[in-house]
């Protein structure tokens, strides 16, 4: 049985992931009047590949629905750790001030309780060769 406790995180996970990957095609959520140097940097890097950002808004809507759905989630939870691990890593070193690595560091917690209710999936991942 699953602990209540997970799935709210799973719920809320996902419902992060869905809006702000709609927000990604949508542009329903203001952008930051004004962004560091450095952050305008990388950003201007990673629109320099077209691709790029529709591939990620699209797989963040894609396991936000899957995590809301509650199918294959051990499954969206494994493809949206790296991408929860990148906005972190982008807060914490582009972006300066406590305030801007809460929801990051939140994000990191659900992600985390979210993955407790399916520790028999990934428990053989941590097994020895």
């Amino acid at each position: 049985m699953r602990s209540k406790l997970a799935t709210g995180s799973r719920y809320l996970l996902g419902l992060i992931y869905f809006v702000f990957g709609l927000n990604g095609f949508l542009q329903f959520i203001p952008a930051p009047p004004t962004m560091p140097e450095g952050a305008m940097a990388f950003m201007g890097g990673m629109m320099a590949a077209p691709y790029f950002f529709p591939v990620l808004k699209g797989t963040e809507v894609i396991c936000g629905a899957l995590l809301l759905s509650g199918f294959a989630v051990p499954l969206a939870l494994v493809i949206l750790a790296p991408i929860t691990l990148q906005i972190f890593l982008f807060h914490s070193f582009l972006t300066p001030g406590l305030e801007n690595v809460i929801m990051p560091v939140v994000m990191i917690a659900l992600h985390v309780l979210a993955a407790t209710g399916y520790w028999s999936v990934y428990k053989p991942l941590f097994k020895r060769g």
